[in-house]
């Protein structure tokens, strides 16, 4: 009997034994942080909520860094969802989540920035500007779905590569508002040899409008008695473009 007892006690002892251990697994790998993974994995093989944790850093009592990056991604809407949608969210946005204050949006937004200008820097590599539909591929991710008109300026050296690309307005009704002028001082002072005009249209068709064609051959003019001429004028719309040159508006 003594020994029939004490099989059953180990017996059952067993199992609460294995039940421990499980719990203690789990409550590891509960506790195992993005960040830590990030040492024993690499940023590779992250979630994408999880390199966002990483950059929240800390949570609220309620809610783990991990659980504030989600939500960070689910204010994303189609059709750029999770990170890329990211560049598009307010600031005010990211702080209507309990949890994320003044200084966590600011830094999301900065990520969101630097995330953009690395893309365009890698699409830059190569680029060539006297293809229309490169260029117009290069901005296109930038401007198609901003809700106001932008107007960038890309200055070209010699040899046709970028010196750099000034914004010149955001939120005009219409080009009409961009000046000549505006446009030369800002080629002087990058020097200029070439340039081409970008602009969106918000409705997405990106057909030139009266004022569009009326500042185009105001540029071309002050360009050519320059001696830094207007090369192309792209307009971009939702995954279209209409390029002066390629449509002989130039």
């Amino acid at each position: 009997m003594d020994n029939v007892k004490t099989e059953r006690t180990k017996g059952e002892k067993e199992p609460k034994t294995a039940n421990r251990s499980e719990k203690e697994s789990g409550l590891k790998s509960i506790r195992e942080l993005p960040y830590e993974r990030f040492l024993r994995f690499g940023a590779e093989n992250l979630t994408e909520a999880e390199l966002l944790a990483i950059i929240i850093r800390t949570g609220t009592k309620n809610k783990s860094a991990l659980q504030l990056a989600e939500e960070v991604l689910q204010l994303a809407r189609y059709p750029k969802e999770g990170l890329l949608g990211l560049y598009d969210v307010t600031v005010n946005q990211l702080q209507s989540i309990s949890g994320i204050g003044e200084v966590k949006a600011v830094k999301l937004k900065c990520l969101a920035e630097l995330s953009m200008r690395m893309s365009m820097a890698r699409a830059r590599e190569g680029l060539s500007f006297s293809s229309s539909g490169q260029v117009a591929a290069y901005f296109m991710e930038m401007l198609r779905h901003r809700d106001t008109e932008c107007v960038v300026l890309v200055c070209l050296d010699a040899k046709g590569q970028m010196i750099c690309e000034r914004k010149l307005s955001e939120g005009s009704v219409n080009m009409s508002l961009i000046s000549p002028r505006e446009i030369f001082l800002a080629a002087l002072e990058c020097r200029a040899v070439n340039i081409l005009l970008v602009h969106n249209h918000p409705s997405g068709d990106p057909t030139p409008s009266s004022a569009d064609r009326e500042i185009t051959c105001n540029v071309k003019e002050a360009g050519d008695s320059m001696g830094i001429p207007l090369l192309d004028h792209i307009v971009i719309g939702d995954n279209r473009y209409v390029s002066f040159k390629e449509a002989g508006l130039l």
